[in-house]
């Protein structure tokens, strides 16, 4: 299914200097004062601006932002499986995480990743980009040479990963719309414990998953037999070129 979102309100200022540190409440140390929201997202649910258009996806919930069309990939039953972004020749893929109340997850992450396209024959590079150190690679796909950029951001018992693809992901200034939507995205973490790694769920809003469950319907009484359903789409690692995927720890957040 493909939502194309119009944009309302100004973009998004782009300084990422007043994220705001955060404190485990059951530490014992006296707590901070409260600070002000950070100017930037992904926003925690807590800290998200009020009087936002937004597409409701769950744990997800994804900026209207003029010109970007949001495309998912969901199963008869709304259950999303994939969130990919896309403005002209360029394309942001989504995803989110549980990760532990103590620590981010993104350096361990994007190590593997490292590691799986390494293990491709795909060497990876990392820079210092906006929300610190990425990790940039060109892979090959049946279209020919692909650039992307992997971008990850730790929040508070969540990571976002986003992959950036075209020429967004070898300039990053090419971004345009795109850094608009992850600016403005916000994360509904939940308070349900997870396994570390695990990725949060996404749903279609209710009448959009009627509409997709229509149309999955009316496809199947077309067509004989039916296409095999794709996949779910699990774990933080790459789903692209690697194909392999670490299996989720027993760590719970």
């Amino acid at each position: 299914m493909m939502f194309s979102r119009r944009r309302e309100g100004g973009r998004h200022a782009r300084d990422n200097s007043q994220r705001r540190a955060r404190v485990d409440p059951q530490a014992d140390v006296p707590a901070e004062p409260e600070s002000a929201a950070p100017s930037v997202g992904p926003y925690d649910v807590a800290d998200a601006p009020a009087g936002v258009q937004r597409l409701d996806l769950g744990s997800l919930r994804i900026p209207a932002v003029d010109g970007v069309e949001v495309r998912v990939q969901a199963n008869p039953d709304g259950v999303v499986q994939q969130v990919v972004l896309v403005h002209g020749e360029n394309a942001l893929q989504l995803g989110v995480f549980a990760a532990p109340r103590s620590e981010g997850i993104w350096d361990e992450v994007r190590a593997e990743i490292r590691k799986s396209l390494f293990d491709d024959g795909v060497a990876a590079e990392e820079t210092e980009g906006e929300y610190g150190t990425e990790l940039r690679a060109r892979v090959r796909t049946p279209e020919g040479l692909t650039d992307l950029r992997f971008v990850g951001i730790d929040g508070p018992r969540w990571m976002v990963r986003g992959v950036f693809q075209g020429g967004a992901a070898a300039d990053p200034s090419g971004a345009g719309p795109l850094i608009d939507c992850l600016h403005g995205l916000v994360v509904d973490r939940g308070q349900e414990a997870k396994p570390v790694r695990e990725a949060l769920p996404l749903r279609l809003p209710k009448e959009l998953a009627a509409q997709a469950q229509a149309q999955g319907e009316a496809t199947a009484q077309q067509e004989a037999p039916p296409s095999p359903p794709q996949p779910p789409v699990n774990g933080a690692g790459p789903e692209q070129p690697s194909r392999r995927r670490p299996s989720p720890r027993p760590r719970r957040t």
